[in-house]
């Protein structure tokens, strides 16, 4: 369970440094709080931040019965795929929203594959 406690700090810190971007991309092009939209390169951070924490609440109790009830380290190497697809989908999206398709794919089907692999791991148990 090591390896998945490390992984999920990687990806909480991955979320703060996005939150972080939302923040200096406002101080750049004047969006004052608490308005959301004004500046399109702005709204492009913002909502890398909005979708990654929508995932987040998928991904994160995903990880854990995927880890408890079918097999801690491949939960982590689901995990490590979901940090670098959210950086991948970070990247594209700030430069050209259309290109974010590759890591918003290896982010979302990482997070179901933890979330169905647990309930059927928990399933399994039961029986």
């Amino acid at each position: 369970m090591e390896y998945v406690a490390i992984v999920l700090v990687l990806v909480l810190l991955q979320y703060t440094f996005f939150s972080i971007m939302v923040g200096k991309a406002r101080g750049t092009y004047d969006v004052n709080a608490p308005a959301v939209t004004g500046h399109e390169i702005f709204e492009r951070y913002y909502r890398v931040q909005q979708n990654t924490l929508e995932l987040l609440v998928v991904f994160i109790p995903g990880m854990f019965l995927f880890a408890s009830y079918v097999h801690a380290l491949t939960a982590a190497g689901l995990g490590v795929v979901f940090f670098i697809g959210r950086m991948l989908y970070y990247k594209a999206y700030v430069n050209d929203p259309k290109s974010r398709g590759i890591g918003f794919t290896l982010t979302f089907l990482s997070a179901h594959v933890l979330i169905i692999g647990g309930m059927i791991g928990a399933v399994i148990k039961l029986l």
